[in-house]
């Protein structure tokens, strides 16, 4: 294995490395396949919102200037409809939440306030706010609806709000994924003596599809250089980034890297003072980026987050920040050894941060039971019981 290098500094290159590559294209899709992709352009609003002065509650709309305190009911206005009779002196008309005032109305007294009788509005009190809602007091015709981010459900009610029914996202990067090692069967093969089920591939499917970035499993290769390279030289060729797992560390069969170099890609850095995911792999070869991800799956699933998650964002335009919240440790995260830094599952609940069993890497059954990662910085024992601590939710 080559140098090992610190957590910060590989992310760092991560991340030039992303900024360094070819710009985007972008596709125009339907509000309704745009949950989770990433908007690539300012979206300006084609109208007012609201189109139109309208009452914020149910009640009575007064005109301008009306002092009265008893007036006549001469119209009921509900939501949609479009009011053209002005209201005379003494007049007031009910209305509805929603509803577009009419011709001369500048105030809306609630029902609450109002007594009805014989077709005569009475006001009981005073309202200390007119309850409308101005035309475009939310947002101006010209006005930056969104700008880029990656859309969520609120995002696509909005654009819907301002008439907008399609949106420029971000073609995403094809990604291809490559499990290695002749032990892996796929979910629902029998198993024979030492075999065990992929659960990476579809792990990394899985994450990948959560950021709507299509994951092609290519299957599984035996760590034998001829096949490997085979593999790896189809992957390189017809995927943007391309996901190893396994065959990344220092084994007699680990020919990952080998065969990498022998297709041309260039190493960028092997080995990350990072705990779990120390063997990570990080090469190019032209428009293509490869990850070369440990086998066991919790670190998969780690350097997953940690590492391409922010990469595949930069490649479509967006700076990636998890999302984090604070919490108190129930039970303390000590370890020995400090030399590299770590993440550990962790469940956050309200204010308490509580850790499950945890066994290691290869303890996929603890992701479960977690919902986000504490970091233990290098050169740190860790976090006592009852200390304040970040959780990065995943």
């Amino acid at each position: 294995m080559r140098d090992i290098i610190g957590l910060e500094e590989a992310l760092g290159i991560v991340r030039a490395e992303a900024r360094a590559g070819t710009a985007r294209p972008s596709i125009t899709v339907a509000l309704a396949d745009a949950l989770g992709r990433v908007l690539t352009r300012e979206v300006i609003s084609p109208i007012d919102s609201p189109p139109f002065d309208k009452s914020a509650m149910d009640g009575f709309a007064l005109a301008a200037g009306e002092g009265s305190t008893e007036l006549r009911i001469r119209d009921t206005l509900a939501a949609g409809g479009a009011p053209v009779r002005a209201l005379g002196a003494g007049e007031c008309a009910r209305i509805m939440t929603g509803a577009m005032l009419p011709p001369g109305a500048d105030r809306v007294v609630r029902k609450e306030y109002v007594v009805e009788r014989d077709g005569i509005a009475r006001i009981t009190r005073p309202e200390t706010g007119d309850n409308v809602v101005r035309r475009g007091a939310n947002l101006k015709r010209g006005q930056a609806v969104l700008r880029p981010r990656v859309l969520a459900a609120q995002d696509i009610g909005i654009l819907a709000a301002s008439g907008i029914s399609e949106a420029v996202v971000a073609v995403p990067p094809s990604t291809g994924i490559v499990c290695t090692g002749p032990e892996i069967r796929a979910p629902g093969e029998p198993l024979g003596p030492g075999q065990i089920y992929d659960s990476n591939g579809p792990q990394l499917a899985a994450q990948l599809a959560a950021m709507h970035c299509p994951g092609l499993q290519r299957g599984t290769v035996p760590d034998e250089p001829m096949p490997l390279g085979r593999a790896i030289a189809a992957a390189l060729d017809e995927h943007e980034l391309v996901l190893f797992t396994g065959g990344v560390s220092e084994g007699d069969f680990d020919y990952v890297p080998r065969c990498l170099e022998e297709q041309g890609a260039r190493i960028i850095f092997h080995g990350v003072a990072v705990k779990p995911g120390k063997p990570t792999l990080f090469a190019r070869r032209g428009r293509s980026w490869v990850f070369g991800l440990p086998g066991n799956p919790v670190s998969t699933f780690v350097i997953f987050e940690v590492f391409v998650k922010p990469i595949l964002y930069r490649m479509m335009g967006r700076a990636y920040e998890p999302l984090a919240v604070s919490g108190t440790l129930t039970r303390a995260l000590l370890r020995r050894r400090t030399e590299r830094a770590a993440f550990v599952p962790v469940r956050v609940s309200g204010d308490r941060v509580e850790r499950p069993e945890y066994h290691g890497s290869a303890h996929l059954q603890a992701l479960a039971e977690a919902n986000g990662l504490v970091y233990i910085p290098s050169g740190s024992e860790g976090h006592p019981e009852g200390s304040r601590v970040d959780v990065r939710l995943f």
